[in-house]
Protein backbone atom coordinates (compact mmCIF):
# COMPACT_ATOMS: atom_id res chain seq x y z
CA UNK A 1 0.00 0.00 0.00
CA UNK A 2 2.53 2.30 1.03
CA UNK A 3 4.35 1.35 -2.31
CA UNK A 4 1.21 2.52 -4.53
CA UNK A 5 1.04 5.60 -2.57
CA UNK A 6 4.35 6.56 -2.76
CA UNK A 7 3.94 6.14 -7.22
CA UNK A 8 0.69 8.13 -6.97
CA UNK A 9 2.54 10.86 -5.08
CA UNK A 10 5.23 10.15 -7.53
CA UNK A 11 3.16 10.44 -10.71
CA UNK A 12 1.05 13.31 -9.10
CA UNK A 13 4.14 15.55 -8.46
CA UNK A 14 5.29 14.83 -11.92
CA UNK A 15 2.16 16.16 -13.80
CA UNK A 16 2.83 19.76 -12.03
CA UNK A 17 6.64 19.65 -12.95
CA UNK A 18 6.23 18.84 -16.52
CA UNK A 19 3.57 21.28 -17.73
CA UNK A 20 2.83 20.97 -22.01
CA UNK A 21 5.44 22.05 -23.91
CA UNK A 22 5.88 18.83 -25.27
CA UNK A 23 2.52 16.79 -24.29
CA UNK A 24 0.81 15.65 -27.69
CA UNK A 25 3.49 16.82 -30.30
CA UNK A 26 5.74 14.67 -32.64
CA UNK A 27 8.98 13.90 -32.66
CA UNK A 28 9.93 14.18 -36.23
CA UNK A 29 13.79 15.81 -36.34
CA UNK A 30 15.67 17.49 -34.02
CA UNK A 31 15.42 20.68 -36.16
CA UNK A 32 11.75 20.51 -35.09
CA UNK A 33 13.22 21.54 -31.85
CA UNK A 34 15.29 24.92 -30.25
CA UNK A 35 18.30 24.47 -28.44
CA UNK A 36 16.50 24.71 -24.89
CA UNK A 37 14.17 22.16 -25.93
CA UNK A 38 16.88 19.87 -26.83
CA UNK A 39 18.99 20.70 -23.72
CA UNK A 40 15.28 19.74 -21.92
CA UNK A 41 15.15 16.37 -23.18
CA UNK A 42 18.75 15.65 -22.48
CA UNK A 43 18.22 16.96 -19.06
CA UNK A 44 14.88 14.65 -18.88
CA UNK A 45 16.91 11.35 -20.07
CA UNK A 46 19.56 11.88 -17.32
CA UNK A 47 17.60 12.27 -14.68
CA UNK A 48 15.01 8.99 -15.54
CA UNK A 49 18.56 7.17 -15.88
CA UNK A 50 19.25 8.30 -12.79
CA UNK A 51 16.35 7.23 -11.10
CA UNK A 52 16.16 3.61 -13.22
CA UNK A 53 19.65 3.46 -11.36
CA UNK A 54 18.87 4.19 -7.75
CA UNK A 55 15.57 2.10 -8.37
CA UNK A 56 13.29 5.06 -8.03
CA UNK A 57 10.04 3.95 -9.39
CA UNK A 58 8.52 6.17 -12.55
CA UNK A 59 5.12 5.21 -14.06
CA UNK A 60 4.44 8.14 -15.61
CA UNK A 61 2.82 6.63 -18.36
CA UNK A 62 1.08 4.20 -16.11
CA UNK A 63 -1.97 2.69 -18.26
CA UNK A 64 -0.41 4.20 -21.76
CA UNK A 65 0.02 1.99 -24.64
CA UNK A 66 2.50 2.51 -27.70
CA UNK A 67 2.50 1.15 -30.92
CA UNK A 68 5.13 0.33 -32.68
CA UNK A 69 5.54 0.28 -36.02
CA UNK A 70 8.37 -1.88 -37.86
CA UNK A 71 9.13 -1.80 -41.81
CA UNK A 72 12.93 -2.08 -41.02
CA UNK A 73 13.91 -4.50 -38.48
CA UNK A 74 16.15 -3.36 -35.25
CA UNK A 75 17.29 -5.10 -32.03
CA UNK A 76 17.97 -1.45 -30.01
CA UNK A 77 15.11 0.17 -31.20
CA UNK A 78 12.97 -1.79 -30.43
CA UNK A 79 14.10 -3.47 -27.22
CA UNK A 80 14.69 0.33 -25.91
CA UNK A 81 11.11 1.56 -26.99
CA UNK A 82 9.46 -1.41 -25.35
CA UNK A 83 11.68 -1.67 -22.23
CA UNK A 84 11.21 2.51 -21.88
CA UNK A 85 7.06 2.10 -22.02
CA UNK A 86 7.32 -1.04 -19.35
CA UNK A 87 9.71 0.85 -16.95
CA UNK A 88 7.48 3.98 -16.69
CA UNK A 89 4.18 1.72 -16.16
CA UNK A 90 2.80 1.80 -19.67
CA UNK A 91 2.94 -0.87 -22.40
CA UNK A 92 3.93 -1.37 -26.13
CA UNK A 93 2.73 -3.34 -29.16
CA UNK A 94 4.84 -4.82 -31.98
CA UNK A 95 3.63 -4.38 -35.51
CA UNK A 96 5.56 -5.46 -38.03
CA UNK A 97 4.80 -4.88 -41.77
CA UNK A 98 3.20 -8.20 -41.92
CA UNK A 99 0.99 -7.09 -39.27
CA UNK A 100 -0.77 -4.42 -41.14
CA UNK A 101 -2.46 -3.64 -43.97
CA UNK A 102 -0.28 -1.73 -45.26
CA UNK A 103 1.43 -3.91 -47.00
CA UNK A 104 -1.91 -4.68 -49.08
CA UNK A 105 -2.67 -0.85 -49.99
CA UNK A 106 -4.63 0.92 -46.97
CA UNK A 107 -3.68 4.03 -46.40
CA UNK A 108 -1.48 6.13 -44.42
CA UNK A 109 -4.27 8.12 -43.59
CA UNK A 110 -6.66 4.98 -42.21
CA UNK A 111 -3.68 3.89 -40.46
CA UNK A 112 -3.09 7.17 -38.47
CA UNK A 113 -6.71 7.68 -37.62
CA UNK A 114 -7.66 3.60 -36.67
CA UNK A 115 -4.74 3.67 -34.57
CA UNK A 116 -4.63 6.90 -32.91
CA UNK A 117 -8.10 5.25 -31.33
CA UNK A 118 -6.27 2.30 -30.16
CA UNK A 119 -3.21 3.57 -28.59
CA UNK A 120 -1.80 6.32 -26.64
CA UNK A 121 1.33 7.26 -29.29
CA UNK A 122 3.22 5.65 -32.25
CA UNK A 123 6.56 5.13 -32.64
CA UNK A 124 7.26 4.23 -36.85
CA UNK A 125 10.71 2.57 -38.11
CA UNK A 126 10.66 2.81 -41.60
CA UNK A 127 12.18 4.35 -45.75
CA UNK A 128 10.35 6.92 -46.06
CA UNK A 129 10.36 9.97 -44.44
CA UNK A 130 7.33 11.38 -46.29
CA UNK A 131 5.67 8.48 -44.59
CA UNK A 132 6.40 9.29 -41.31
CA UNK A 133 5.20 13.18 -42.16
CA UNK A 134 2.29 11.91 -43.05
CA UNK A 135 1.32 9.61 -40.46
CA UNK A 136 2.49 12.54 -38.10
CA UNK A 137 -0.57 14.64 -40.09
CA UNK A 138 -3.18 12.46 -39.97
CA UNK A 139 -3.00 10.72 -36.32
CA UNK A 140 -3.90 12.62 -33.21
CA UNK A 141 -2.03 11.09 -30.80
CA UNK A 142 2.38 12.01 -30.66
CA UNK A 143 3.80 9.90 -33.48
CA UNK A 144 7.69 9.67 -33.00
CA UNK A 145 10.45 8.74 -35.86
CA UNK A 146 12.64 5.76 -35.08
CA UNK A 147 14.37 6.17 -37.95
CA UNK A 148 13.78 7.10 -41.57
CA UNK A 149 16.09 7.21 -44.75
CA UNK A 150 16.53 10.83 -44.26
CA UNK A 151 16.90 11.37 -40.34
CA UNK A 152 17.46 9.09 -36.90
CA UNK A 153 16.76 12.00 -34.24
CA UNK A 154 16.34 9.25 -31.48
CA UNK A 155 19.29 8.00 -31.91
CA UNK A 156 21.73 11.42 -32.06
CA UNK A 157 20.07 12.46 -28.68
CA UNK A 158 21.42 9.68 -27.53
CA UNK A 159 24.37 10.15 -28.68
CA UNK A 160 24.59 13.74 -27.25
CA UNK A 161 23.34 12.30 -24.16
CA UNK A 162 26.84 9.90 -23.99
CA UNK A 163 29.07 12.52 -25.50
CA UNK A 164 27.82 14.69 -22.78
CA UNK A 165 28.30 12.18 -20.01
CA UNK A 166 31.45 11.67 -21.02
CA UNK A 167 32.93 15.37 -21.58
CA UNK A 168 30.48 17.27 -18.83
CA UNK A 169 29.11 19.60 -21.91
CA UNK A 170 28.12 19.78 -25.34
CA UNK A 171 28.87 23.80 -26.88
CA UNK A 172 32.31 24.09 -28.31
CA UNK A 173 33.50 20.51 -29.09
CA UNK A 174 34.75 19.42 -32.23
CA UNK A 175 32.94 16.04 -33.38
CA UNK A 176 34.00 14.36 -36.83
CA UNK A 177 31.62 11.69 -38.64
CA UNK A 178 33.35 10.10 -41.26
CA UNK A 179 31.69 7.88 -43.87
CA UNK A 180 28.81 8.00 -45.18
CA UNK A 181 27.51 11.73 -45.13
CA UNK A 182 24.20 11.39 -47.15
CA UNK A 183 22.78 9.07 -44.11
CA UNK A 184 20.25 9.62 -41.81
CA UNK A 185 22.87 9.33 -38.75
CA UNK A 186 24.90 12.52 -40.73
CA UNK A 187 21.85 14.48 -41.33
CA UNK A 188 20.36 14.26 -37.57
CA UNK A 189 24.11 15.12 -36.56
CA UNK A 190 24.12 17.75 -38.17
CA UNK A 191 21.10 18.90 -37.08
CA UNK A 192 21.94 17.88 -33.12
CA UNK A 193 25.58 19.42 -33.13
CA UNK A 194 23.96 22.93 -34.75
CA UNK A 195 21.58 22.98 -31.95
CA UNK A 196 23.80 22.19 -29.09
CA UNK A 197 26.84 24.39 -30.55
CA UNK A 198 29.48 21.65 -31.44
CA UNK A 199 31.65 22.26 -33.98
CA UNK A 200 30.78 19.47 -36.71
CA UNK A 201 32.88 18.41 -39.57
CA UNK A 202 31.62 15.21 -42.12
CA UNK A 203 34.32 13.75 -44.08
CA UNK A 204 33.14 12.10 -47.30
CA UNK A 205 33.70 11.63 -50.49
CA UNK A 206 32.57 13.88 -53.18
CA UNK A 207 28.84 12.42 -54.06
CA UNK A 208 28.38 11.65 -50.74
CA UNK A 209 27.57 14.93 -49.30
CA UNK A 210 24.91 15.42 -47.17
CA UNK A 211 21.43 16.45 -47.91
CA UNK A 212 21.75 20.42 -49.06
CA UNK A 213 18.73 21.25 -47.65
CA UNK A 214 19.26 19.91 -44.27
CA UNK A 215 22.93 21.24 -44.79
CA UNK A 216 21.97 24.71 -45.04
CA UNK A 217 19.30 24.70 -42.22
CA UNK A 218 21.96 23.27 -39.65
CA UNK A 219 24.43 25.85 -41.05
CA UNK A 220 21.84 28.77 -40.31
CA UNK A 221 21.01 26.98 -36.34
CA UNK A 222 25.17 26.77 -35.68
CA UNK A 223 25.47 30.96 -36.37
CA UNK A 224 23.14 31.42 -33.77
CA UNK A 225 24.44 28.92 -31.16
CA UNK A 226 28.49 29.78 -32.02
CA UNK A 227 28.61 26.03 -33.38
CA UNK A 228 29.62 25.38 -36.99
CA UNK A 229 28.92 22.56 -39.49
CA UNK A 230 31.48 21.56 -42.24
CA UNK A 231 31.87 19.14 -44.90
CA UNK A 232 35.39 17.78 -46.55
CA UNK A 233 36.50 14.85 -48.58
CA UNK A 234 39.36 14.89 -46.30
CA UNK A 235 39.15 12.06 -43.31
CA UNK A 236 42.56 13.56 -41.52
CA UNK A 237 40.77 17.30 -42.13
CA UNK A 238 37.52 16.23 -40.63
CA UNK A 239 39.42 14.40 -37.44
CA UNK A 240 42.08 16.93 -36.31
CA UNK A 241 41.80 17.73 -33.12
CA UNK A 242 38.21 16.13 -32.47
CA UNK A 243 36.62 15.24 -29.17
CA UNK A 244 34.65 12.76 -30.33
CA UNK A 245 34.54 10.48 -33.69
CA UNK A 246 31.81 8.67 -35.05
CA UNK A 247 30.98 6.44 -38.10
CA UNK A 248 28.47 4.67 -39.51
CA UNK A 249 27.39 1.01 -41.81
CA UNK A 250 28.83 2.47 -45.44
CA UNK A 251 25.53 0.22 -46.86
CA UNK A 252 22.50 1.29 -44.76
CA UNK A 253 19.20 -1.36 -45.06
CA UNK A 254 18.04 -0.88 -48.25
CA UNK A 255 21.26 -0.44 -49.97
CA UNK A 256 22.50 -3.79 -50.11
CA UNK A 257 23.00 -3.65 -53.62
CA UNK A 258 25.44 -0.85 -53.62
CA UNK A 259 27.68 -2.34 -50.63
CA UNK A 260 30.82 -3.94 -52.84
CA UNK A 261 30.95 -0.44 -54.38
CA UNK A 262 30.67 1.59 -51.17
CA UNK A 263 33.31 -0.81 -49.77
CA UNK A 264 35.72 0.66 -52.44
CA UNK A 265 34.82 4.37 -52.34
CA UNK A 266 34.40 4.65 -49.05
CA UNK A 267 37.45 2.32 -47.75
CA UNK A 268 39.83 5.83 -47.43
CA UNK A 269 37.48 6.58 -44.56
CA UNK A 270 37.63 3.72 -42.57
CA UNK A 271 38.38 4.77 -38.58
CA UNK A 272 41.21 2.96 -37.75
CA UNK A 273 44.58 3.56 -35.87
CA UNK A 274 45.89 5.41 -38.10
CA UNK A 275 42.74 7.82 -38.67
CA UNK A 276 42.72 8.29 -35.11
CA UNK A 277 46.26 9.31 -34.56
CA UNK A 278 44.80 13.06 -35.63
CA UNK A 279 42.10 13.52 -33.04
CA UNK A 280 42.83 14.58 -29.86
CA UNK A 281 44.11 12.35 -27.05
CA UNK A 282 41.04 11.98 -25.01
CA UNK A 283 38.93 11.60 -28.36
CA UNK A 284 35.93 9.01 -27.80
CA UNK A 285 34.48 6.74 -30.37
CA UNK A 286 30.70 5.97 -31.11
CA UNK A 287 28.60 4.00 -33.78
CA UNK A 288 24.88 3.57 -33.27
CA UNK A 289 25.54 -0.26 -34.25
CA UNK A 290 25.23 -2.36 -35.54
CA UNK A 291 29.09 -2.27 -36.82
CA UNK A 292 30.77 -4.31 -39.69
CA UNK A 293 34.44 -4.94 -37.54
CA UNK A 294 36.84 -4.38 -40.31
CA UNK A 295 34.68 -2.17 -42.72
CA UNK A 296 33.96 1.21 -41.43
CA UNK A 297 35.85 0.94 -38.04
CA UNK A 298 38.37 -1.94 -37.00
CA UNK A 299 38.20 -4.34 -33.87
CA UNK A 300 41.08 -2.26 -32.29
CA UNK A 301 39.25 1.20 -32.00
CA UNK A 302 35.08 0.10 -31.93
CA UNK A 303 36.51 -2.73 -29.24
CA UNK A 304 39.42 -0.17 -27.45
CA UNK A 305 39.60 2.22 -24.57
CA UNK A 306 38.29 5.26 -26.57
CA UNK A 307 35.01 3.25 -27.38
CA UNK A 308 32.23 4.24 -25.47
CA UNK A 309 29.40 2.45 -28.11
CA UNK A 310 27.96 0.45 -25.64
CA UNK A 311 27.40 3.20 -23.28
CA UNK A 312 25.89 4.82 -26.38
CA UNK A 313 23.43 1.69 -26.94
CA UNK A 314 22.28 1.64 -23.37
CA UNK A 315 21.37 5.29 -23.53
CA UNK A 316 19.09 4.98 -26.57
CA UNK A 317 16.90 3.40 -23.29
CA UNK A 318 17.01 6.57 -21.50
CA UNK A 319 16.79 9.50 -24.25
CA UNK A 320 13.89 7.54 -25.48
CA UNK A 321 12.07 7.00 -22.28
CA UNK A 322 12.70 11.27 -22.30
CA UNK A 323 10.82 11.70 -25.61
CA UNK A 324 7.95 9.01 -24.37
CA UNK A 325 7.63 10.70 -21.14
CA UNK A 326 7.63 14.51 -22.60
CA UNK A 327 5.77 13.60 -25.48
CA UNK A 328 3.32 10.92 -23.97
CA UNK A 329 2.66 12.44 -20.45
CA UNK A 330 -0.51 13.97 -18.88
Amino acid sequence: MGTAFQSAEIVKNERKRLGTSFKGKDFLKLSDFTPSEIHLLLEEAARLKRMKKEGIPHPFLAGKILGMIFEKSSTRTRVSFEAGMIQLGGNAIFLSSRDLQLGRGESIHDTGKVLSRYVDGIMIRTYSHEMVEELAREATVPVINGLTDTHHPTQVLADLLTIKEVKGDLKGLKVAFVGDGKNNMAHSLLEGAALTGMHLVIGTPAGFEPDPEIFHQAKRISSMTEGSVQVTTSPEEAVAEADVVITDVWASMGQEEESEKRKILLAPYQVNSRLVQYAKSDYIFLHCLPAHRGEEVTEEIIDGDHSVVFEEAENRLHAHKAILHLFMGT
